[in-house]
């Protein structure tokens, strides 16, 4: 079958070539992708930033599809059912076994392109604003705010009561974010006007120290993310002398007793119901998927980068 493979090629990351077709155990559904959004992280996999993990390795975790194959264990949707799905891998191809407790149905009103943009984001947001606790009346400050999982943070935590301050590079990248709620946006952390009693920090580099100097007494700083790649250096001398009782908090997105699958439906209602607009910067044929890598790299891409299947 047809599917994005890993390049050695540093200025064409993916090509398009063959896979095997997917071999699913028990409990996984096989789709036929019609749609599926490239992340970040993935594009740190390729070129070597990050583990890939497993010998044969293809990137996608974020499709959007048609089951074709249900699960042999009786789990999941039935054949011809219209699913998202966060796999761990392989997602970037014509088909992909999916175990059904990392998918979700979905209703007619929500398409295969808008579905796409929802798994790795969309579930992301989720369980940060649930590490965060309670929002309604406090502050937020959330930093690389212009990217997928930026933009659910925003509208959520905006519907939620919170007061929110979005950073983003230019006001011109962070504009939407006003609209989903966003009560003030800056280009810097330098120019937030704190304290806040929640920050959300995802650049790391110089980004981390100066949002954690922003900490309200008692606040929590949820660091889940390093877009800068940028190591980040603490002073920790200097954190005990600012708030008091402030708490810093690493996030890793897979640690939950919540499944990816009961996550995605809930992601599924919000947009069906008109709760939650995924921001998609682009849309276009999966033969462009290299390109789509490039322009996330540099930034030329708002919130969610979807490629359709053809």
């Amino acid at each position: 079958m047809k599917a994005v493979l890993p390049s050695e090629d540093a200025d064409k990351p993916v090509v398009l070539g063959e896979a095997p077709e997917p071999e699913p155990a028990g409990d996984e559904a096989v789709i036929a992708v019609e749609a599926y959004s490239v992340n970040r992280g993935e594009t740190f996999q390729l070129d070597g930033g990050l583990d890939r993990r497993w010998a044969g390795w293809r990137p996608g975790k974020d499709v959007a599809g048609t089951v074709i194959r249900a699960a042999a264990d009786g789990s999941g949707p039935a054949e011809g059912a219209r699913v998202v799905a966060h796999p761990p891998a392989y997602g970037w191809a014509a088909r992909v076994a999916v175990p059904t407790r990392s998918l979700a149905e979905l209703p007619d009103s929500v398409d295969a392109v808008t579905a796409a943009a929802l798994p790795l984001a969309g579930i992301t947001a989720l369980r940060l604003l649930r590490a965060a606790g309670p929002l309604a009346g406090r502050r937020v400050l959330i930093t690389g705010a212009s990217g997928g999982v930026g933009h659910y943070v925003t509208e959520l935590a905006a519907a939620s009561g919170a007061a929110v301050t979005a950073v983003s590079a230019t006001a011109e990248r962070g504009a939407r974010l006003l609209q989903l709620g966003a009560a003030e946006l800056v280009t810097s952390v330098g120019d937030a006007s704190g304290p806040f009693d929640v920050v959300l920090e995802s650049v790391g580099g110089d980004s981390l120290p100066a949002a954690l100097a922003e900490l309200a007494p008692g606040g929590l700083l949820v660091w889940f993310g390093q877009a800068s790649r940028t190591p980040v250096t603490l002073d920790f001398f200097g954190f005990f002398k600012g708030p008091n009782q402030a708490r810093i908090a690493h996030f890793d997105y897979t640690a939950s007793d919540v499944t990816y699958g009961q996550d995605l439906a809930a992601l599924v209602r919000l947009v069906a119901g008109g709760r939650l607009h995924p921001e998609i910067g682009t849309v276009r044929d999966w033969t462009e998927t290299a390109e789509v890598i490039t322009d996330l790299r540099n930034r030329k891409v708002r919130g969610n980068a979807v490629l359709t299947v053809g």
